[in-house]
């Protein structure tokens, strides 16, 4: 089984092919390799992949990465009754890939893993546990014909990424099962609320870290699920690829200080705090798992932290969220930190809303077919819908006090978030929820998330008519106020087609929609964040105050510290040398809270 990409061409970036296993004695090793530059440096990648506590699956997928060069291996846990071996052989065959933009480690997971069955099934075979020089053959002519080709250890093809839509549902797209994106919607049921928390730290470029339990292969899955959600706004997009793109207004103003997306880490291990310490120095934020529990009494390393042990039907919880505060301590030599619990705020719930939406509309049609399974996550179990019907008790709450509360600031322009048939996650809210003030701020139509259908539309079941729907968005949508509606997609798929082949188009439909939905919030904000800086040329003095009701044309709490804070992390990123300052002093909340205005 070949690495291909859509066109059946073997895809050829790959930089060093290695087999890394635990010797009884010496630790993990790396006991076979070849690669194509011999100035190449894979010292310490056998820590990533063989990562503390995999000895108790008997197989996974690892993603990592290894000095900009990322990297996948196949890890196997073999019976055996050498003496000093505890009953098993561990080792891992992996590879590692050039430098690109977007890298796709992914597409050579399926070959990988025919690969290690191959070696091993012959070893099994001859009743050997050791490998001959000759047992490497096939993964010899396995690196022979996915090596880079020239002296080049970079893949210049690999650079062009014209938008999700080609990704997706273009001529060259890609959607093997092993395609990190296509499990967005199960990302979000995941995280469901608090995946905007997650979003707003992403988008912010800071430095986040999912803590999990052996089998690690999902946790990767969800890094590059998770940065994919703001790859599309933080990527410098520009039109010299020839395919005619545009170039965004809205972002030529805003330029971000970085042109790459946040930095997917794969998995780190203790060996590699050196590279996380340097990575967010850097300022382009990453994301990263690990299994190794010591980094939970080490929050000075990451800004957030995602304990995904709580994610079991048996507790009815959702994974469990702390942010990395630091604390003034006198008599030391620096700030110490600890972790403090974060929730999603109130001001996410519009947003969550049309998510959760799109994810109810898609569930229900694929309770005609097969049910989801992901290699890493499997199966629904009974206990799950308890628990999420717990859940969905306790957001509706959340939701009727969000509208409680926030009542009085409604104003009367068309709503920016609708859900079909008003259904607010079976709870009603009137009026309308932009959160203007007195009529100061209006968000026009197609400058959100409406998610409304369009009078008569037709379900977009071909790809032609997706392409026509403005469901397959690129840049040329994301100019201000050129976004599409994500809920003008229909889900549903007519006959005629197998049931793979039905479920994988209401896949791609439905990722798609949720992107652009994200996509949308993000230009919203953006937009909005231009209003308020101040022009190229001015004699401003750098230095922008928000007040509360500022904030509340983003569309975000003005009682939120997080919600203050991912303003400054976006001002800190695309304001170029502007401060942003957001006003929380009581005297500013008391009026905003009395209508007085400023104090």
């Amino acid at each position: 089984m070949s690495s291909t990409n859509a066109r059946g061409d073997t895809v050829r970036d790959v930089v060093a092919i290695f087999h890394a296993s635990f010797h009884p004695t010496q630790g993990n090793i790396v006991d076979w390799s070849l690669k194509a530059d011999e100035d190449l440096d894979i010292a310490h990648v056998e820590f990533s992949a063989l990562p503390s506590g995999l000895h108790l699956v008997d197989q996974d997928v690892v993603y990592f990465d290894k000095d900009g060069h990322p990297g996948v291996c196949v890890f196997r846990r073999r019976k055996t009754t050498e003496h000093g071996q505890r009953g098993f052989r561990l080792s891992s065959l992996g590879i590692l890939l050039a430098r690109s933009r977007k890298p796709r480690p992914w597409l050579h997971v399926p070959a990988l893993k025919a690969l290690v069955r191959t070696i091993y099934d012959a070893l099994e075979e001859r009743g050997v546990l050791e490998p001959l020089e000759s047992d490497w053959d096939p993964a010899r002519r396995f690196f022979e014909e996915r090596k880079v080709s020239g002296a080049s250890m970079m893949v210049k093809e690999l650079d062009v990424w014209t938008g999700w839509s080609h990704e997706l549902d273009g001529p060259d797209a890609n959607l093997s099962s092993s395609n990190p994106i296509l499990h967005l919607s199960h990302l979000l049921r995941i995280l469901g609320p608090s995946c905007l928390t997650l979003y707003k730290h992403i988008l912010g470029r800071r430095r986040v870290l999912i803590y999990t339990l052996p089998p690690v292969e999902a946790s990767c899955i969800l890094c590059q699920v998770a940065a994919d959600i703001c790859y599309e706004d933080q990527v410098d997009l520009d039109s010299s690829d020839g395919r005619g793109t545009s170039v965004d207004p809205l972002k030529t103003r805003l330029k971000g200080k970085h042109k790459e997306g946040v930095n997917v880490l794969g998995i780190v291990t203790l060996h590699d705090i050196d590279k996380l310490i340097r990575e967010g120095k850097s300022g382009r934020g990453w994301i990263a798992c690990t299994t190794d529990a010591i980094f939970l009494e080490r929050p000075q390393y990451y800004d957030l932290i995602i304990d995904l042990r709580t994610s079991t039907p048996a507790k009815t919880t959702r994974p469990t969220m702390y942010s990395s505060r630091p604390q003034a301590l006198s008599g030391t030599r620096g700030p110490s930190y600890k972790l403090s619990p974060v929730r999603f705020t109130w001001s996410d719930v519009k947003l969550w809303t049309e998510l959760d939406r799109l994810l109810q509309r898609d569930a229900g049609e694929a309770s005609h077919h097969a049910a989801h399974a992901c290699g890493a996550v499997g199966t629904v179990e009974p206990g799950a819908t308890a628990w999420g019907d717990a859940w969905r008790l306790y957001e509706e709450v959340c939701i009727v006090c969000a509208g409680l509360w926030m009542g009085s600031w409604r104003g009367n322009s068309t709503a920016s978030y609708s859900s079909t048939g008003g259904n607010w996650g079976g709870v009603q809210l009137e009026g309308d929820d932009d959160l203007s003030m007195g009529g100061s701020y209006m968000r026009s139509l197609g400058n959100g998330i409406e998610g409304r259908p369009m009078p008569g539309s037709m379900p977009t079941t071909s790809r032609a008519m997706r392409r026509t729907s403005g469901m397959s968005f690129g840049r040329s949508a994301r100019a201000e106020g050129s976004s599409s509606s994500a809920g003008e997609v229909s889900i549903s798929e007519p006959g005629g087609k197998n049931a793979e082949a039905v479920m994988r188009d209401r896949q791609v439909l439905t990722t798609l929609a949720l992107l652009q939905t994200f996509h949308a919030n993000t230009g919203f904000l953006f937009s909005r964040l231009a209003s308020f800086l101040p022009e190229e040329g001015s004699d401003a003095d750098g230095t922008v105050v928000l007040t509360p009701k500022d904030v509340l044309s983003f569309e975000l709490g003005p009682l939120s510290g997080l919600d203050a804070k991912f303003l400054e992390w976006l001002a800190d990123e695309y304001g170029g040398d502007v401060r942003l300052v957001v006003r929380r002093g009581w005297r500013d909340l008391f009026g905003l809270v009395f209508g007085f205005g400023s104090l």
